[in-house]
């Protein structure tokens, strides 16, 4: 869906290891519980799946070829590539908004920005926007994910590992318990299997610059969900408490 940018990637993907790195021992937005995680309690998720405090996400056109997602929160910019996520400061600027962190910068003013980083530039526009999902519009849940052809969601409750599966254009539904086979904080990255033998599947959450590819509406991660043989592909987001203060 996306393609990269290639006299950029080497910059993005090191400024991007800088950024992480510094995220590895950030908050996360997931839910805490007061004693402590356990087989009963749902895993906390990495920060990029989540708009950090964002009302709503932004994708952008850019030139030479790449597609990104913004998501303005108070304190920062999160932005996400076909690379993965970053997480940029604001910097001192004369007119429009800047964020920058190590070699990756972007600035926007108005409906235009430019991302610039060691090797090279992106000239972007604006060309979407899509409200974050909220707790109010999703009780419960604290990652939701969906795609098309077959139409699909699953919904990741917040207070237990489990997930529920709709699939078939809402023909079927299921609500099975998971583990955590892989958690990588610092790269966005989660793999999940049934905790069902009977049930097999595996969910793939990354934190990628993704569009629906019926809608075009932009995410800041990518879903791929394998179950009973077939793979499904998406895109999601990690959905925090409205009354949380953690980004």
């Amino acid at each position: 869906m996306l393609r990269p940018f290639a006299s950029l990637r080497a910059a993005l993907l090191a400024a991007g290891s800088l950024l992480l790195i510094g995220c590895a021992s950030a908050p996360i937005d997931g839910p805490r519980s007061a004693g402590g995680q356990g087989a009963s309690t749902a895993p906390l998720l990495p920060s990029l799946l989540f708009p950090g405090g964002a009302e709503r996400f932004e994708a952008w056109r850019c030139t030479p070829q790449q597609d990104l997602v913004t998501a303005f929160g108070e304190r920062e910019l999160r932005l996400w590539s076909a690379h993965g996520g970053y997480r940029l400061a604001p910097a001192v600027v004369a007119s429009g908004a800047r964020y920058q962190q190590g070699e990756l910068s972007f600035w926007n003013k108005g409906g235009e920005a430019v991302v610039e980083s060691a090797n090279g530039r992106l000239d972007c526009t604006a060309a979407m926007a899509r409200s974050a999902l909220t707790r109010e519009q999703r009780p419960g849940v604290m990652f939701h994910g969906r795609g098309n052809e077959p139409g699909w969601h699953v919904n990741l409750r917040h207070d237990a590992p489990e997930l529920r599966l709709v699939l078939d254009y809402g023909a079927r539904e299921l609500s099975l318990p998971y583990r955590v086979v892989a958690m990588d904080n610092a790269g966005g990255r989660v793999r999940l299997a049934s905790g069902r033998g009977e049930a097999p599947f595996e969910l793939r959450l990354e934190a990628r610059a993704c569009f629906d590819d019926m809608s075009g509406e932009p995410f800041p991660a990518r879903v791929t969900l394998t179950f009973e043989g077939q793979t499904y592909r998406g895109c999601g987001q990690g959905i925090a408490p409205q009354s949380s203060s953690i980004r």
